[in-house]
């Protein structure tokens, strides 16, 4: 399997990252990003850019791609609607339209979030430009998936880039596994998130929209698979 993945420095996108390296179905990772995901790795190409708005030289890159992983993804706050759009709507269609153009009927996986309003018309800033950019993905001719995850425990030694993002999840350490246990289906890990993707590319999903309890389950579903 060939895989394109957005974010991959990301809390998120690093621990997908992990998880495509691990996997003996993914024979190829092509990263796209503003920085280089770490130490050299046969199954990586690191694919270093700065405009995240128009892929026209990359396509010869994406074609033939099986999957897109996209993790690419900001905080609301502080941010103007007409911002939080450009970086949320704009950045992820621009990605999957070059992706529906070369690779056509190709897995796309979008980092969504829990909450998403997919009528667009909430009173949730976020929630509304998310559910806008999920509509617009499904519409495209590709095999999308929205993964709407709510709380993401980072594994495997992944630690966000931001430094209130770490407070946090130093403070969550010691109560994440009685979540877990308490509320399985409010939580997820970076672990799940990743080997969902992996997952739905090889053998896809009867819905589109993944909650954190599909995100779970597909994502243990064949953790046997990864060599």
């Amino acid at each position: 399997m060939r895989v394109v993945l957005f974010g991959a420095s990301g809390m998120v996108g690093s621990g997908v990252l992990h998880e495509c390296l691990a996997d003996a179905r993914v024979g190829e990772v092509l990263t796209v990003g503003r920085t280089v995901t770490g130490s050299a790795h046969p199954k990586r190409r690191d694919l270093l850019r700065d405009d995240f708005l128009d892929y026209r030289d990359l396509r010869a890159d994406f074609r033939g791609a099986d999957a897109c992983f996209f993790c690419l993804g900001v905080t609301a706050v502080g941010k103007s609607e007409a911002e939080y759009h450009r970086l949320t709507y704009d950045i992820t269609l621009a990605a999957a339209t070059t992706m529906a153009e070369v690779a056509p009927g190709s897995v796309f996986c979008y980092v969504s979030g829990q909450g998403t309003d997919s009528s667009e018309r909430g009173r949730i800033m976020w929630a509304r430009v998310k559910g806008k950019t999920e509509n617009a993905l499904l519409r495209l001719p590709l095999r999308a998936y929205m993964l709407r995850p709510g709380y993401i425990h980072p594994m495997d030694g992944v630690v966000s880039r931001t430094r209130v993002y770490r407070v946090f999840y130093r403070l969550m350490g010691p109560l994440y596994p009685v979540i877990r246990r308490l509320a399985p289906d409010s939580v997820t890990t970076s672990q799940e998130v990743g080997r969902c993707m992996i997952e739905l590319a090889a053998r896809g999903f009867d819905r589109p929209v993944l909650e954190v309890r599909d995100i779970n389950r597909v994502g243990r579903a064949h953790a046997g698979d990864r060599g």
